[in-house]
């Protein structure tokens, strides 16, 4: 079984920074989507990022592009997104997950597999 476990949210200033953490445990790290999804409160889950680890290749929703970056270490078997320019509308909690269906495109998909319970990110 693949195990996720996220890291590093807190509570941060508008126009402030956090690093997020995945671990990744399991025989799944090397071929497969890895992504990073949020979900606010009252409101649906919504992808960020992903990225393919095969290759690193990775895409973003526009929410994300230019603030956020996706990458992976592969040494550690772990996801980071780095989150920069924080806002108070970026407040939810992130989930890390993963899926092997690379067919279907690693893009931040809501159909993943694998997902981790989720870190608070609370930006004021």
């Amino acid at each position: 079984d693949v195990q996720l476990v996220e890291s590093g949210g807190g509570s941060v200033e508008a126009g402030g920074s956090l690093k997020l953490s995945c671990a990744v445990s399991g025989d799944i790290f090397s071929t497969s989507c890895m992504g990073w999804f949020r979900q606010a409160p009252g409101q649906e889950r919504e992808g960020v990022a992903a990225i393919y680890s095969g290759d690193s290749s990775a895409l973003y929703d526009d929410k994300a592009k230019g603030r956020f970056t996706i990458s992976q270490d592969n040494a550690s078997k772990t996801v980071v997104l780095q989150m920069n320019n924080l806002k108070p509308e970026d407040t939810a909690v992130y989930y890390c997950a993963a899926d092997r269906r690379l067919y279907l495109g690693c893009r931040p998909r809501l159909d993943y597999t694998g997902w981790g319970q989720g870190t608070q990110v609370t930006v004021s």
